[in-house]
């Protein structure tokens, strides 16, 4: 199924989230939006974009609180002359630099015991040979868990078929810093924006076959 025809069959919702992302992780400057230090840009300037022309602070409202991976941030914020002002954001996968974005630094492994990236087959070969890649994006995306996974809804696609488990304690010791989103995505830039093969504990598909690396029983041994 094409790209184009997926996005012919989605909801009105989701065509309003992915606009969102769109705008607030890599427009906003493009479309003439101020973006503040944090990342949150004023709500009433962006619906008066085109292509959120005819949308609600209802619709808005609804699609941060049922977005299940937990995007978006939505805040109310008061004037000195008492007037409300509603400001949004995302909370990760910018590629626009934000330079106050809420992230918690990870300062000892034990703070993220399991950590995984997840992919795509047809990627794999690729990230076999140079690692992973913040591509576009400021840091690369990580998530705690699998997808469906315990209290785990953030860092991860649904569909992803390839799991790559990273090493944070190797990592961590060769400087490389982690940082975890306030919607508990962990991100790191890794050494100029790549993150090493070797640090990969191991990867495996959706049905736990092993694509490089070692078996459990022997990584719980380091």
């Amino acid at each position: 199924m094409s790209d184009k025809y997926s996005r012919r069959r989605d909801s009105p919702l989701v065509k309003l989230s992915k606009s969102l992302s769109y705008v607030l992780r890599h427009g906003a400057q493009k479309e003439g939006l101020n973006i503040r230090a944090d990342g949150y840009v004023n709500l009433h300037e962006l619906m008066r974009l085109p292509r959120f022309k005819g949308r609600t602070l209802d619709e808005i409202q609804q699609v941060v609180k049922e977005n299940d991976k937990q995007r978006f941030a939505l805040i109310q914020q008061t004037t000195e002359n008492g007037d409300i002002v509603w400001w949004i954001r995302a909370n990760q996968g910018h590629s626009l630099e934000v330079e106050e974005l809420e992230l918690e630094k990870i300062t000892n492994p034990s703070q993220i015991p399991q950590v995984i990236h997840g992919t795509y087959s047809s990627k794999w070969k690729i990230i076999e040979t140079q690692g992973l890649s913040k591509m576009n994006r400021t840091h690369i995306h990580f998530a705690t868990g699998k997808w469906g996974d315990q209290n785990v809804k953030s860092g991860m696609r649904a569909n992803c078929d390839v799991y790559i488990y990273i090493n944070v304690y190797e990592a961590m010791k060769d400087g490389i810093e982690f940082y975890r989103s306030s919607n508990g995505v962990i991100l790191t830039k890794g050494d100029k924006g790549t993150l090493d093969k070797r640090y990969f504990l191991k990867v495996v598909d959706r049905n736990e076959k092993i694509l490089y690396g070692q078996s459990d029983s022997v990584i719980l041994t380091l």
